[in-house]
C-alpha cells in the first residue's frame, strides 16, 4: 500500500497508533490533514488504515459491526472481518490494510485473510511503514522515552525518507 504511514508501538504497558495526514492521487498531494487513525468501541480500540480511503472506511464500518456483535472481543472481531473480507466478492476488491489495537492486543488485518499479531508489538504499514517500524524498533530498544513519543519520533524519521508521508501526525494512545 502506498501513500501513507501508520505505526503501532506497544511499550511500557501502553499502546500508541500514529498516522500521517497526507493523501495522494498518483504523484499529486491532494490533502495534508487527513485523519487515518480513529478510536472505536467506546474509545477502547484504536484503528488505523493504509490504502484507498473509501475502502478503509467501508472496512472500519464492517469492523465496528463485528465489535458490537462480539461485545468488543478484538481477536474474534478481527478474524471475522478477515474471513468476510477474504470470501465476499465485493469486499475482496477493497484495497486497504488495517491495524487494530486494544490494551492487550495488536493486529494487522489484510484482504488476503491475514490476521497477524507481531511478537514485539510494533507494526508499520503503508509506504513509510517499514521506515517507521525500523525506527520504532531501535527507539524501543535503545531509549527510555514514552510510547506516544516513540511513535512521533519514528513517524518523523519516516516522513524524512518517504515522499508519501507528511508531518501532520495523528497519534492516539491507550
Amino acid at each position: 500500500m502506498y501513500g501513507t504511514t501508520i505505526l503501532v508501538v506497544r511499550h511500557k504497558g501502553k499502546v500508541a497508533v500514529g498516522g500521517d495526514g497526507q493523501v495522494t492521487i498518483g504523484s499529486t498531494v491532494m490533502k495534508h490533514t487527513a485523519n487515518k487513525v480513529r478510536r472505536m468501541y467506546n474509545n477502547k480500540i484504536i484503528g488505523g488504515f493504509a490504502g484507498a480511503t473509501a475502502d478503509a472506511f467501508a472496512l472500519f464500518a464492517r469492523f465496528e459491526e463485528k465489535l458490537e456483535k462480539y461485545s468488543g472481543n478484538l481477536a474474534r472481531s478481527a478474524v471475522e472481518l478477515a474471513k468476510d473480507w477474504r470470501t465476499d466478492k465485493i469486499l475482496r476488491r477493497l484495497e486497504a490494510m488495517l491495524v487494530i489495537v486494544d490494551k492487550e492486543s495488536s493486529f494487522l488485518i489484510t484482504g488476503n485473510g491475514d490476521v497477524l499479531e507481531p511478537d514485539d508489538g510494533i507494526i508499520g504499514i503503508g509506504s513509510g511503514g517499514p521506515f517507521a517500524q525500523a525506527a520504532a524498533k531501535a527507539l524501543v530498544l535503545h531509549s527510555n522515552i514514552e510510547t506516544a513519543e516513540i511513535v512521533r519520533e519514528a513517524m518523523k524519521i519516516a516522513e524524512s525518507i518517504c515522499i508519501y508521508t507528511n508531518s501532520n501526525f495523528t497519534i492516539e494512545e491507550l
